[in-house]
C-alpha cells in the first residue's frame, strides 16, 4: 500500500484537479482534455497515496503549465528527488508552478511607458507572477518577487489589471512616477497574497485593503534585479495606512544573505540590523511628503510586529487571494489571468 520512493519515479507525472496522481509509461503519454475526463494509460492509486503523491510533488520541481478548459495542468518531465514529505497548508492554486524555473522577457526599454517585464515558464508560455508562482516553500520560507531593486527609485510595480500581471513602471497622469529618493531595501511582493479592499481590519483602525498583493521589503545585503525571485523568511510585519487604506510592509531577509541565520525574529533584527526597523517605517512614513502630500500613519501602536504576526497577514492575504481567483469574490479590474 506505499508508493514508490521518489528516487525510483522516473516516467512523466501528471497532476490535475481534482487531485489525480498517476504514472506513464514510456511510449504511453500522458493525455488530458479537462479535469474531469479520464486519463489514457494512468493508474489511479487509492485516496491515502493521492496525498503522499501529491506531497512527493510539492517537494520536488520544476512543473511546467499546460492549459485546459478549466485550470493549468502541471507536467513534469525529470525524475523526482528525494525530499522529506511535508504538507501545503497555504493555498496554491491549481496552476501554481512549484519551485519555479522562470525566464524573464523585458519588453520595451527601461524607464519608458510602454517596459514590460513578462515572466516565462519553462516552455516559454507566459504566465502571471503574482498568480502562478507559489507562495509557500516550505520550512517557513516564501517566495519573494522584487519589483524595485535596492538603490533605485523607477517606482516599478506589478501590473494587476493587465493579462499576465507583468511589471511596469507606475505612472501618474501619463508621466512615470519616480521616489523622491531611492529606497534603501529590496522591495516587492508576496506571489498569491491580495489585501482585500472590501474587508475591514478591526486590529488596524478598521481600514480597508488596498486592493493590492503584500509588498516585501528585503532586508539583505545584497541587491536584487526586477523580477528576480528571491526565498526569503518574513521576520516582522509593519501595519501602514496610506490614505486611509491598509498596506501592509512585511519586513524578511534573503535566505541567501550571510546573516540570514542570525535572524528569526523582530528581536533579532533590532540586534543584528540596529535601526533598520525604524529607517524603513520612517522612509514609508515620509515619501511622499516631498510631493505635497500628508505623512502616512502606521497601525499597531506605529512598531513592528513579530513574526508570528507577520505570518498571520500573510496566511489570511493568502486565503483573501484564493477567493479572489475562486471569483468567490468580485474580482473588479484585476486580471486573474
Amino acid at each position: 500500500d506505499e508508493i514508490p520512493p521518489p528516487s525510483a519515479i522516473s516516467h512523466r507525472v501528471l497532476l490535475t484537479v481534482p487531485l489525480l496522481w498517476a504514472v506513464a509509461g514510456p511510449g504511453r503519454p500522458a493525455i488530458a482534455t479537462s479535469p474531469s475526463s479520464l486519463l489514457r494509460g494512468l493508474v489511479a492509486p487509492p485516496a491515502k497515496q493521492k496525498m503522499a503523491a501529491a506531497r512527493v510533488l510539492a517537494a520536488a520541481g520544476p512543473l511546467h503549465g499546460l492549459r485546459d478548459g478549466s485550470c493549468r495542468l502541471l507536467l513534469r518531465s525529470r525524475p523526482l528527488s528525494a525530499r522529506p514529505l511535508r504538507p501545503r497548508r497555504l493555498h496554491q492554486g491549481c496552476r501554481a508552478l512549484y519551485r519555479p524555473e522562470v525566464q524573464i522577457k523585458e519588453d520595451g526599454q527601461p524607464e519608458t511607458l510602454d517596459y514590460r517585464v513578462f515572466f516565462l515558464d519553462g516552455s516559454g508560455k507566459k504566465v502571471s507572477p503574482w498568480h502562478d508562482v507559489p507562495l509557500e516553500l516550505g520550512d517557513g520560507s516564501f517566495n519573494f518577487i522584487v519589483e524595485i531593486p535596492k538603490n533605485t527609485s523607477a517606482k516599478m510595480e506589478v501590473a494587476t489589471d493587465e493579462a499576465f500581471t507583468p511589471i511596469k513602471q507606475d505612472t501618474k497622469k501619463g508621466k512615470l512616477r519616480y521616489y523622491p529618493y531611492n529606497i534603501n531595501w529590496n522591495y516587492g511582493l508576496l506571489p498569491q497574497t491580495w489585501e482585500d479592499p472590501s474587508h475591514a481590519n478591526a486590529e488596524v483602525e478598521g481600514a480597508f485593503g488596498d486592493n493590492d498583493p503584500v509588498d516585501v521589503v528585503e532586508i539583505g545585503e545584497s541587491k536584487g534585479k526586477v523580477g528576480q525571485i528571491l526565498r526569503v523568511k518574513p521576520l516582522a510585519a509593519l501595519a501602514m495606512i496610506d490614505e486611509g487604506e491598509l498596506d501592509w510592509k512585511v519586513v524578511a531577509i534573503s535566505l541567501d544573505d550571510p546573516r540570514a541565520s542570525l535572524v528569526n525574529d523582530v528581536n533579532d533584527v533590532e540586534k543584528h540590523f540596529p535601526g533598520t526597523l525604524t529607517a524603513i517605517r520612517d522612509w514609508f512614513r515620509d515619501y511622499k511628503i516631498p510631493d505635497g502630500k500628508p505623512a502616512n500613519k502606521f497601525g499597531l501602536g506605529n512598531k513592528a510586529a513579530g513574526k508570528d504576526y507577520a505570518l498571520k497577514v500573510i496566511a489570511e492575504t493568502n486565503e483573501s487571494w484564493a477567493k479572489l481567483v475562486k471569483r468567490s469574490v468580485p474580482a473588479g479590474e484585476l486580471s486573474l489571468v
